[in-house]
């Protein structure tokens, strides 16, 4: 968008920029979003790391969503992951029973999040994976990844997106097995490590 001086239609002055948030702490985030699995799911995963800048400083206002598919690798077609009271407008919670595969996490003052989800099954060529859409200070755009759990190295081998990465760059998308169903994943925003980041067209 420009703005035109009418005194000299000739002069085409750029419009100034504005401030992007991060205004994510208002509406946003909601008690549980990043609990995705349902309540006392013998297949509960955990999912915690760090979003960091370019300096590897961690972020303490970015924001998230993550999707999943099932264990058996189908897309949930479930309404419920933010339920809210049709009187007073409210949060209700989840339904705590129903798979929904979605959830929105914030960081904490040291820039880090966590969730719990079930491992989501293979779906087509693809390694199991869920997506990821990142807000944070200083991007204009929200970014797009994918955190892939170990634990198939076939599988990962043969994932598309990944067999067309080198190494060191493969690996920022692959969660480290903490053990007993603990999975890390950072999300480094640029600089050495950057995590890769995709762009749908």
């Amino acid at each position: 968008m420009t703005k035109i001086d009418t005194s000299r239609p000739e002069t085409v002055l750029p419009t100034p920029s504005h401030t992007v948030g991060p205004f994510y702490g208002h509406a946003l985030p909601f008690p549980g979003g990043g609990d995705i699995a349902p309540v006392g799911h013998p297949d509960t995963i955990a999912l915690q790391g760090h979003v960091l800048d370019g300096e590897g400083n961690p972020l303490p206002d970015a924001f998230f969503e993550l999707w999943g598919a099932d264990p058996d690798g189908r897309v949930p077609q479930v309404d419920g992951s933010m339920r809210r009271d049709p009187a007073s407008g409210g949060f209700l919670g989840r339904g705590g029973v129903e798979f929904t595969g979605w959830g929105r996490v914030q960081t904490d003052a040291s820039g880090y999040w966590t969730a719990r989800t079930l491992r989501p099954g293979a779906r087509g060529r693809s390694a199991p994976y869920l997506s990821v859409c990142v807000f944070a200070r200083g991007l204009l755009m929200h970014l797009f990844t994918r955190i892939y759990l170990p634990g198939d190295d076939a599988a990962l081998a043969a994932d598309p997106l990944l067999a067309g990465l080198d190494e060191a760059r493969r690996d920022t998308l692959i969660a480290k097995d903490q053990g007993r169903g603990t999975y890390r994943f950072d999300i480094r925003l640029q600089g050495e490590g950057e995590t890769v980041f995709l762009e749908f067209q």
